[in-house]
This record gives C-alpha cells, sequence and structure tokens, in this order.
C-alpha cells in the first residue's frame, strides 16, 4: 500500500513537471513507461547540474572553512607599545603561516573598521560610555593609571603628584578634535572635579606629535603610564590627584564566531596583558 501511494505521489510530480515545462518527459503505454528523447536529454542536463551543484557547495564550504593568511589588526599605537611585541612574537610562533597586517588608526577608525569589515580585531582605548560598543565584542586587557607629561625642564618635573587644578591652568597639548573625539572625552571626565576647564593651546594627529611639543616646552598634556615605555626620559609622567579613573585598553573584534586565527591573536594578546608578563611599573589592577 505505500508502495502503490509512493508511485501515484511520484507520478504526480513527474506530470507536474511536464506541465511546467512544456513536453512529455515519459513516453507511457498500458504495459510500460519509457523516456521520451526530450526526457533523456533533460534527465542526462539534470543529472550534470545536480553534480555541478554538489561541486559549487563543496567548493564554497572549502573557502568558508579555510583560515586566512592574513590578519589585519588596527591598533591604537600608544597604549599599546609595551604589549604589541610580545603579541605578535606569540602569535608568529602559533600561527606561522598567517601574516599580520597592522594599520595605526584612531580608536573610532579602529571600531569603524570591525564593523565594515576592513579589520578584523583592533587593540584599542574604549569610548567611555560602554553601549557605544553594544555590536561588536570586547574585552578589557588592562588599565592604564592616568598623569600628567611635562617637559623635563619644567617646574611640575621635580614633585611626585601634581593637583589636577593645578594642571587644568597650564597650556595643554591635545589630538585634533575631528579625528579623536575619544581624547576629548576623557578630558572632560578627567577635569569634571577641576573649577578650571583645560585650555588647549596646540592639537596634533598623534602622541608623537604631541610629546614632541611638549617636551619643547610648549605644554603639558595628559597621558598614561605606559607612555613612559615609548618616550623614555624625553618627558617626565607625574600623578595627578586626586587620581582620574584609570584608562582601559582592550582588544576588540566582531561579535559571533571569529577566524582561527583571530581567536589565537586574541588569546595572545590576553597573556601578554596578564600581570605576570607585564613589567612591575606598568601593571594596573583590571
Amino acid at each position: 500500500m505505500i508502495l502503490i501511494s509512493w508511485q501515484h505521489a511520484l507520478s504526480r510530480q513527474i506530470r507536474d513537471l511536464e506541465d511546467e515545462i512544456g513536453f512529455s518527459l515519459l513516453e507511457r503505454t498500458a504495459k510500460s513507461v519509457r523516456l521520451t528523447d526530450a526526457g533523456r536529454a533533460f534527465l542526462d542536463d539534470s543529472r550534470a547540474l545536480l553534480q555541478n551543484a554538489d561541486d559549487a557547495v563543496t567548493k564554497a564550504r572549502a573557502v568558508a572553512s579555510a583560515e586566512p593568511t592574513e590578519l589585519h589588526v588596527g591598533y591604537s599605537p600608544t597604549p599599546t607599545a609595551e604589549i604589541l611585541p610580545k603579541i605578535l612574537r606569540a602569535f608568529q610562533r602559533a600561527m606561522p603561516n598567517v601574516h599580520v597586517k597592522l594599520h595605526d588608526w584612531s580608536n573610532k577608525d579602529v571600531v569603524d573598521g570591525i564593523r565594515d569589515g576592513r579589520l578584523q580585531l583592533g587593540l584599542i582605548v574604549p569610548p567611555l560610555k560602554a553601549s557605544a560598543l553594544h555590536d561588536v565584542r570586547y574585552e578589557e586587557l588592562f588599565h592604564e593609571r592616568v598623569c600628567v607629561a611635562v617637559a623635563p625642564q619644567h617646574p611640575f618635573a621635580r614633585r611626585r603628584a601634581i593637583p589636577i587644578s593645578e594642571v587644568a591652568v597650564e597650556p595643554l597639548i591635545g589630538m585634533i578634535r575631528e579625528n579623536h573625539s575619544n581624547f576629548y572625552d576623557y578630558l572632560s571626565c578627567i577635569f569634571s572635579k577641576s573649577k578650571q576647564k583645560p585650555r588647549v593651546v596646540e592639537e596634533h594627529d598623534s602622541y608623537n606629535g604631541i610629546m614632541s611639543a611638549v617636551e619643547a616646552g610648549t605644554g603639558v598634556t595628559i597621558a598614561i603610564d605606559v607612555l613612559g615605555h615609548t618616550f623614555g626620559n624625553r618627558v617626565k609622567l607625574v600623578h595627578i590627584t586626586p587620581e582620574p579613573k584609570p584608562v582601559s585598553v582592550g582588544i576588540v573584534g566582531t561579535k559571533g564566531r571569529l577566524s582561527s586565527a583571530a581567536e589565537k591573536f586574541w588569546q595572545c594578546a590576553k597573556e601578554a596583558a596578564a600581570p605576570a608578563a607585564r613589567p612591575k611599573a606598568l601593571r594596573t589592577p583590571r
């Protein structure tokens, strides 16, 4: 009974197909059923189409599962200068066939690059509003203490700590506002307890430019402890009182499944940022 029902259903499907394509696939007699010439041609081409479809699925799956040979990583160079070489060294040992391409972009551009697919990962100082990263995956790696950077000959350089009210009256060197709005969000937060608001006298597009201006005595800037790793004795870093909230530094990527290369880089970043892996002077509790 089941076999007869199945045969009837198949017959209906074949007749429906014949109605749709406009010609007979089968020649039916009382004693037999055989393919028409058109049906035989249709069958041969259909088999070829199905085989091509199977081949296309197999190739597409291979491409989808293949590991990339390049990993595009955006980074904010100043806060990551101390850990980035360690990350790259560990990643190269783990995945020698994957080439990391670094992109020195602003924090905002890095996050935008993650969103539009130009980047797979980024190392950033995140926006103060956590909701700004709601659509990406973010994990904090470490905190950095906020301080003021001054020229070695500046009067502040001889002191252990400077009240925020005194920092506020100094000419300040900042980032270019149009490209680094995040910097000014942090300034507003840091100087929120001071009656005097900071006076930005110069803007530069990188901390290299800012530190050159500070070293020249043009003004001071707000910085983080890790800058001592990058700029050494060119400037003096002095703590601020009351101590501002530490600045977070973390890694960002797309939500959902990352490639195994991106996951390995993420893991290498966490290991490089672990307290035991960082110089004692640069450790700040998470």
